[in-house]
């Protein structure tokens, strides 16, 4: 019979990201755990630490932050009891990229990183809920360092008739500096040429995906993939492309069609992650013609339901 302790535990991680699991993968897991007491204002992980434990938070509060090279730091979240922490450096292989601080005193639950690794190899659809995660992440954490940019420097303002000089003597610098690098830089950024990208209209694709014959792939991230996509879609956020790709479609033959979409008037998500595809070696990618917006328009099915028909 399951201890009081074990009981808490499995219902910890029925609350976890590990809620989808089996129930008997759970037990397994409640077995295996370490459970650990972190006394307030130590640090469990340091930035640049490699990663090789997983936590989950039973109780107590953790705080994630970054320090730069001046000592500055900067936070990102609080944690609390059903949050967990340690897994981005699990998944990308990269040293811990923030530091994790017991704010009062805390008791995790421990994974190591080869139970870990056994857990995603058995349950791929575990590995798309922490990238889903990380991605939000990410979009956080661009938005808090962007803010504590703007908070830490502001620019003087400048006259009207100063713009010009200063785009004229970047114009020189820019020219000046291409023409003694052998190199060159280019000026503005370039984006893949849309036309050097096969278009698939709406219907072709819809034709395509009822033989079987591809794959459609949204690009965009994580958060507007939830949002609103189209049936059926794998999600590929251009800004975690490596890790996403080597676990949904490094193991597809490389002829199969893939019909790229997610592009915005901002960014050309979709134009970038099928030029990436690209020059993986696959040999049949497509940008879908109109997007999401021309899929939606012929009526073709859409998730979630109940936000296509409003």
């Amino acid at each position: 019979m399951m201890s009081e302790k074990e009981n808490r535990k499995d219902r910890l991680l029925d609350t976890s990201i590990f809620g989808a699991l089996p129930k008997g993968k759970r037990d397994e897991i409640t077995k295996a755990v370490e459970v650990r007491v972190v006394a307030p204002r130590t640090i469990v992980f340091r930035q640049g630490e490699p990663g090789d434990e997983f936590c989950i938070i039973s109780s107590g509060k953790i705080r994630v932050f970054r320090k730069d090279a001046e000592g500055m730091e900067t936070d990102l979240s609080i944690l609390g009891p059903g949050d967990s922490f340690g897994e981005m450096a699990l998944l990308t292989g990269e040293p811990r990229s923030a530091n994790v601080e017991a704010v009062q005193e805390t008791r995790l639950m421990v994974l190591s990183k080869d139970q870990f690794d056994r857990i995603l190899k058995d349950y791929p659809n575990i590995s798309l809920a922490f990238v889903k995660q990380m991605s939000r992440w990410l979009l956080r954490d661009e938005k808090l360092i962007e803010m504590e940019a703007q908070q830490a420097y502001k620019a003087p303002r400048l006259a009207w008739f100063d713009f010009p000089l200063l785009i004229g003597v970047s114009l020189v610098l820019a020219i000046v500096f291409n023409q003694s690098n052998p190199n060159g830089i280019p000026l503005f950024p370039k984006f893949p040429d849309r036309k050097s990208i096969a278009a698939v209209t709406p219907a072709d694709a819809m034709a395509d995906l009822n033989r079987g014959e591809a794959i459609i792939v949204d690009a965009g991230p994580a958060n507007f993939h939830e949002q609103r996509r189209i049936k059926g879609a794998l999600n590929v956020p251009l800004a975690l492309f490596d890790i996403v790709y080597m676990m949904t479609l490094a193991g597809e033959e490389k002829e199969k069609k893939i019909i790229v979409y997610g592009g915005t008037i901002s960014k050309p998500y979709d134009l970038e992650l099928a030029n990436k595809l690209i020059l993986r070696g696959h040999k049949s990618v497509g940008v879908l013609e109109g997007g999401l917006s021309a899929w939606g328009d012929k009526g073709y099915p859409l998730e979630p339901e109940e936000k296509a028909l409003k």
